[in-house]
């Protein structure tokens, strides 16, 4: 199991400190030795120059001896001398601060014109007392590094467990679903900074994920809706088919009647022994037979889903069959409508087409100011020659269409129409027969 980082650091740092104390031990020992075998040298050669001393005096009395040896200028207390003679009996001596029954350094040394011999004793612990110094400046350079080496750790560590902790709350906060870009701290390490980097890379790609996701998923909606939008449509364009035949068979019905009346109404205006009152009535009737006809036949054109072959038609009587079709509504909507006819050259067209062109483009205008104008409705239908082309103007006082719309007008299916009142498919259809 992982332990935290700060108990590692504190066991990496008793780990650290063992070697340390077991180097410090093994200098000092060195020193000590070494101190040892300068001793041995040392109290080897102070017994030799006792035994000159005692050989060019040429074996002084005790006295003399005795003061000789008190009057050494010995920088350690601690060592003692001995003359002894050949029965071991001491002559003269100095017997020093520690005796001569510890253990100690010593030396033996004849002396050649007397049968003595000279004894110098040094204890060991002298050696301890000159090691003493240096093993604590040691011991003391150790722990004064060591203790910087300890508040180095803590620094760091506490450097390195704050980083830690911010990546740690910037882990949640992401895993909690918040993808904002993480601010770019300044870490204790390079590492760090890579993982800082590499940390806000990856939430990055992540809200980028997100987001692309989240289109695809809106996009899947979007078709969803408009894959069902499409199957209203076309059940819509389906039935309008159907009324289509069905009203193309209306109008050849009502068409026999109406040539019937309109023929009876001309043969009344031929009789004599009508009064002016009853003549005008039936110019009315044969008029309004010959409007209503006309309409018919306007009807039957429209609703015709064949094809036809193109031929020269004036815009002026595709744009009259059309006001045909649509006068009484306008009066009922109380659009005023106005007509500038100032083609004089035809197209080649198919009349059906340019009529259903023509009749798309009135009833978007007539909706618009119905939707977006309660008075002051005005419908233009303007017509001129344009070089060898025709041009043909539909100009409402409706409100326009919004800019963000303009880019979509003429693709299938997109209205700006309420839900039923629309297919999305006459500018289409229209973009399509004019192109």
């Amino acid at each position: 199991m992982a332990r935290p980082i700060r108990e590692q650091f504190v066991v990496a740092t008793f780990v650290l400190l063992v070697p340390l104390v077991a180097v410090v031990t093994w200098g000092a020992n060195l020193m000590y030795s070494a101190q040892i075998e300068q001793m041995q040298r040392e109290t080897r050669l102070l017994a030799s120059v006792v035994a000159a001393h005692v050989n060019q005096s040429h074996g002084a009395g005790d006295g003399d001896l005795t003061t000789f040896l008190n009057e050494l200028n010995l920088t350690d207390a601690g060592i003692g001398i001995q003359i002894l003679d050949d029965m071991g009996q001491v002559i003269a001596g100095r017997p020093g601060a520690y005796g001569f029954n510890e253990e100690q350094a010593r030396a033996t040394v004849r002396v050649s014109r007397q049968p003595w011999t000279v004894v110098v004793v040094s204890p060991t612990s002298v050696a301890w007392l000159r090691v003493r110094d240096v093993s604590r400046q040691a011991l003391l350079v150790a722990a004064v590094a060591t203790l910087l080496m300890i508040l180095l750790e803590a620094l760091f560590v506490r450097r390195l467990m704050r980083a830690l902790a911010r990546f740690e709350l910037a882990a949640d906060r992401v895993g909690s679903g918040d993808l904002r870009t993480p601010a770019s701290e300044p870490m204790p390490s390079r590492e760090l900074e890579r993982l800082r980097d590499g940390f806000i890379g990856m939430v990055d790609n992540l809200r980028e994920a997100r987001a692309a996701i989240a289109l695809q998923v809106e996009e899947e909606r979007r078709m969803r809706d408009e894959v069902g939008s499409l199957q209203q449509q076309i059940i819509r364009q389906e039935r309008l088919a159907a009324i289509g035949a069905l009203l193309s068979g209306i109008a050849h019905e009502l068409n026999n009647p109406l040539q019937t009346i309109s023929g009876f109404a001309e043969l009344l205006q031929r009789d004599k022994g009508l009064s002016g009152a009853q003549h005008d009535d039936v110019a009315i009737i044969k008029k309004e037979s010959v409007r209503a006809s006309a309409i018919i036949r306007n009807l039957s054109q429209f609703s015709r889903q064949q094809g036809a072959s193109p031929a020269l038609v004036y815009l002026r009587d595709v744009v009259g069959s059309v006001v045909e079709l649509r006068h009484r509504r306008f009066r009922e909507v109380n659009v005023t409508l106005e007509v500038d006819d100032q083609a004089v050259q035809p197209v080649l067209a198919v009349f059906s087409e340019m009529q259903q062109v023509v009749l798309n483009f009135v009833i978007n205008a007539e909706q618009a100011m119905i939707d977006g104008r309660p008075t002051g409705r005005v419908l233009v239908i303007r017509t001129s020659d344009a070089g060898d082309e025709v041009r043909l103007e539909v100009e409402d006082t409706g409100p326009g269409v919004r800019p963000e719309d303009e880019a979509k007008l003429f693709q299938p299916f997109f209205t700006t129409k309420p839900v039923g009142e629309g297919t999305g498919l006459g500018l289409s259809v229209s973009y399509g027969i004019i192109r």
